[in-house]
């Protein structure tokens, strides 16, 4: 007699966020649903962990195991699983159905979980800011807008889409005050890109892993929220004012990747990037696109002017850039702002570091064929750091430009002079972003 299922066997494909938190949304506390395992990508060392019990809640005793997503469709035949939920953000449509392909010929069900099961409610009104593309200039802008309520007077707390890549028990709950609590917390080169800059405004950032209870704390401590979106992602919590960003250095990857495309629908307000670097044919070709897609969102234009700490020393020199990772990984950029800004201060020539790679960033390198010749600031791990920091200092260069928004020479040790480029939301035309938030924030008192 074939035993009867009583309870729909589940996959969540992720990478270590979204993931999580659709989980604990939706999944955590349902009897009538079994999580068989995350599959992670994207991020390496997440695969061969366990989603902690602690967080996993009584159905699951002994956690989750967190498996390669290579290893999805065997998962799904051995275990019998009913339904792949795809959790993961900025990866092009194509791929989502070859992902979805794959599943449905194990015999699975292939879904994605929407805002309205996913989305949390906060106590105060939640500005968020998201983008079409990772490296549009997210935080920029949560910056920006920080500065502008804490001068109306404003509690701010800043929410982080989540970057658990450590002990996920541990990281349950974060509250990031000072560079102290990053080192207390053992914040990763990608953490640090993100919290580093908001601490040095003074702002308190919040992430981690549950995220019920982050909110539920940053609303405590604040009159507003900020959400400081990753990736393309859509927002964790229920936006009072959605911020989002194009792109015309990547004009035509509004439509073309998940879920930047639901994310750029959603949009209240559509922040047209960039318009300082690129050329008026892309900035009205994602202009036209966000008014074709989203005819009610009001468009505003902006800048992200990038500025050298010390122009002289890059000058007439050979330099390596190191740039922001996620923007030249999975971003999608060639390059960065460092590349851009070594190119004006007329550097003799940027030295293509690929030849001295250590091999764990040289994997970054296959992994990302189109990254140009700039090195990628990755350090998910203490070896990929040691790699980074090795292969900074086996390149023959004069100076670093060094474009990530941390200070890497308080992570690693470069034996070269180190010229840090920095970048800024600027506001650019009419009408502008602050006249749009002014007007939000006397709609709600």
């Amino acid at each position: 007699m074939q035993q009867v299922r009583t309870r729909t066997r589940v996959v969540i494909m992720g990478a270590a966020g979204r993931d999580f938190h659709n989980f604990n949304m939706v999944y955590r506390d349902d009897p009538a649903t079994e999580v068989v395992a995350f599959t992670a990508t994207q991020i390496p060392e997440i695969a061969g962990r366990r989603y902690p019990p602690s967080l996993a809640g009584p159905h699951y005793p002994e956690g989750i195991p967190i498996l390669p997503e290579d290893d999805m469709e065997d998962l799904c035949r051995r275990e019998r699983v009913d339904q792949v939920i795809f959790a993961y953000s900025d990866v092009d449509h194509a791929l989502v159905m070859h992902k979805a392909s794959a599943a449905l010929a194990t015999g699975a069900d292939f879904m994605l979980l929407g805002p309205d099961r996913t989305m949390l409610s906060a106590k105060v009104p939640v500005i968020a800011t998201c983008a079409v593309r990772t490296g549009c200039g997210k935080s920029q802008v949560t910056r920006w807008l920080s500065r502008l309520l804490k001068g109306r007077g404003l509690r701010v707390a800043v929410i982080r889409h989540p970057m658990p890549y450590g002990d996920l028990e541990r990281q349950a709950v974060q509250r990031f005050a000072g560079v102290a609590d990053l080192d207390a917390a053992e914040c990763t080169v990608e953490e640090r890109e993100e919290y580093e800059p908001h601490l040095a405004l003074g702002n308190v950032v919040y992430a981690g892993v549950d995220y019920a209870e982050i909110v539920a704390l940053a609303a405590a401590e604040s009159d507003i929220i900020l959400w400081d979106g990753g990736n393309n992602d859509f927002p964790f919590i229920r936006p009072d004012l959605h911020i989002v960003l194009v792109d015309p250095l990547r004009a035509g990857s509004e439509t073309t990747h998940h879920p930047g495309e639901a994310v750029l629908r959603m949009a209240d307000i559509v922040l047209v990037a960039k318009t300082d670097s690129a050329s008026d044919a892309d900035i009205q070709r994602v202009t036209d696109t966000a008014r074709r897609i989203n005819p009610g969102a009001r468009i505003v234009r902006g800048a992200s002017p990038v500025q050298l700490d010390d122009p002289a020393r890059v000058a007439g020199k050979r330099v390596l850039v190191v740039e922001d990772g996620p923007t030249v990984t999975h971003g999608g950029m060639p390059y960065g702002a460092g590349y851009v800004a070594a190119t004006r201060a007329q550097a003799a020539s940027l030295v293509d570091p690929r030849p001295a790679a250590a091999p764990e960033i040289t994997a970054v390198y296959a992994q990302y064929p189109h990254i140009g010749p700039v090195l990628p600031a990755v350090g998910y791990h203490p070896a990929q750091l040691r790699a980074l920091q090795e292969t900074i200092n086996a390149v023959s260069a004069d100076v670093v430009v060094a474009a990530t928004p941390c200070d890497l020479t308080a992570l690693i040790h470069i034996d070269k002079p180190v010229v840090r480029a920095r970048y800024e939301f600027a506001e650019a035309g009419e009408p502008r972003l602050g006249s749009l938030i002014e007007a939000f924030l006397k709609t709600r008192g």
